[in-house]
C-alpha cells in the first residue's frame, strides 16, 4: 500500500517528465523525421526566447503574482535594440536593450507597489495595462512596421552569433541561458533577498511580521522578470533577424504555462527555475510535434489551453494534498 502511494506521489510530481517521454516516443513512431538533427536544432532554437521569458516569470509566480506585461516588454525591447545598432553599435544596442527590459520590469514593480496591489487579480489587470502601453509605444516607435537587420549599415555579427552561433554542439543561446539559470537559482536559494521571494509567495502577512520588506521584494521580482524578458527579446531578434512591434504576442501564456507545467505552485511559495526548463521543453515539444503531424493552428491553441487547464488542476490537487 505504501509503495503504491509513493508511486502516485512520484507520478503526480513528475508528470512533466512522463509527458516529455510519451510525446517523444509517440511522435517518433508516427513521424520518423522527428528524430533528425535538423528537427532537434529547430527545437533548440525555439527553446531560446521562451526559456528566458519563462525563467523570469518563475520568480514572479513563486512570489505569488503574475506578469502579463512581458508581451509589451519583448516587443519594445526588440524594436529599440535593433534600431540602436546603427547609431550605438552592437555592444551599445545590446546593453541598452538589457537596461530597457530591466527598467520596464522595475517600473512595473514600482507601479504595483504604488497602487497597493496585493492580490493576483489586481496585478493581472495592471500588468495587462502596462503591456498595452509598452506595445503601443513599440507600434508608435516603428510606425507599425517590422525592422530588418539586413537593412542596417553597421554589422550585426554579435546578434547573429547569439541567434545562430554554436560552441561545439551547443547553441550559444543555450549556453547563455544555462549561465543565467545557474546565476538566478543561486541568488534565489543562497541569498536573503532570494529567500524572501518564496516567503512573500507563501505567506505575505507572516513575512511582513518577520520584518521583511515585501514592497522591495515585489519590485525585485518584477525587475528580474523584465531583465529576462529583455534577454528573451534579444535572443528572438537575433534568431529571426527582424524586430516586430507585436513580436511578444503569446509569450505570456506560454511562459505561465511552462512555469505551472514545470511544477511551480501557481499560488506561490514554492518552485524552481530548473523545473521550469522541463515545462518549456514540454511546451516546445508539443508545438513541434503538432506542427510535424500537420495539426492546424486552431487545434494547437485548443491543445495548449487543455494543457494549461490540466496543469492548474494538478497544481490544485498537490496543494490539497499538502494541506
Amino acid at each position: 500500500m505504501g509503495k503504491s502511494i509513493d508511486v502516485k506521489k512520484f507520478l503526480l510530481h513528475n508528470l512533466v517528465l512522463l509527458g516529455i517521454v510519451v510525446l517523444c516516443v509517440v511522435t517518433a513512431i508516427v513521424e520518423p523525421l522527428f528524430l533528425t538533427q535538423n528537427n532537434f536544432t529547430n527545437i533548440l532554437r525555439q527553446f531560446g526566447p521562451l526559456s528566458f521569458v519563462a525563467l523570469g516569470m518563475t520568480y514572479v509566480i513563486i512570489g505569488g503574482f503574475l506578469d502579463l506585461s512581458v508581451v509589451g516588454i519583448i516587443s519594445l525591447v526588440g524594436v529599440v535594440t535593433l534600431s540602436l545598432i546603427d547609431p550605438l553599435g552592437q555592444v551599445g544596442a545590446l546593453l541598452c536593450g538589457l537596461l530597457l527590459g530591466t527598467f520596464l520590469g522595475f517600473l512595473n514593480g514600482v507601479i504595483l507597489v504604488g497602487f497597493g496591489a496585493r492580490i493576483q487579480a489586481e496585478v493581472l489587470f495592471i500588468t495587462y495595462g502596462m503591456s498595452s502601453i509598452f506595445g503601443a509605444i513599440a507600434l508608435i516607435y516603428t510606425n507599425s512596421e517590422t525592422e530588418h537587420m539586413s537593412r542596417l549599415s553597421n554589422p550585426y555579427t554579435i546578434f547573429t552569433w547569439i541567434g545562430k552561433g554554436k560552441v561545439g554542439p551547443l547553441a550559444v543561446s543555450m549556453i547563455l541561458f544555462v549561465i543565467s539559470l545557474v546565476a538566478v537559482e543561486w541568488f534565489y536559494r543562497k541569498t536573503l533577498w532570494g529567500r524572501q521571494i518564496a516567503l512573500m509567495g507563501g505567506n505575505k502577512i507572516a513575512a511582513t511580521l518577520c520584518g521583511y520588506n515585501m514592497k522591495r521584494t515585489m519590485v525585485l521580482v518584477y525587475t528580474i522578470c523584465g531583465l529576462f524578458a529583455g534577454m528573451g527579446s534579444i535572443v528572438l531578434i537575433s534568431r529571426v533577424t527582424t524586430a516586430s512591434p507585436v513580436a511578444g504576442a503569446g509569450y505570456e501564456t506560454d511562459a505561465i504555462m511552462s512555469v505551472v507545467v514545470g511544477g511551480t505552485a501557481l499560488a506561490g511559495g514554492t518552485g524552481s527555475g530548473i523545473r521550469t526548463v522541463l515545462g518549456v521543453l514540454l511546451i516546445i515539444l508539443l508545438s513541434n510535434c503538432m506542427n510535424m503531424l500537420g495539426v492546424s493552428t486552431y487545434l494547437q491553441t485548443i491543445m495548449k489551453g487543455l494543457v494549461l487547464v490540466i496543469a492548474i488542476w494538478l497544481d490544485n490537487r498537490k496543494e490539497q494534498q499538502i494541506h
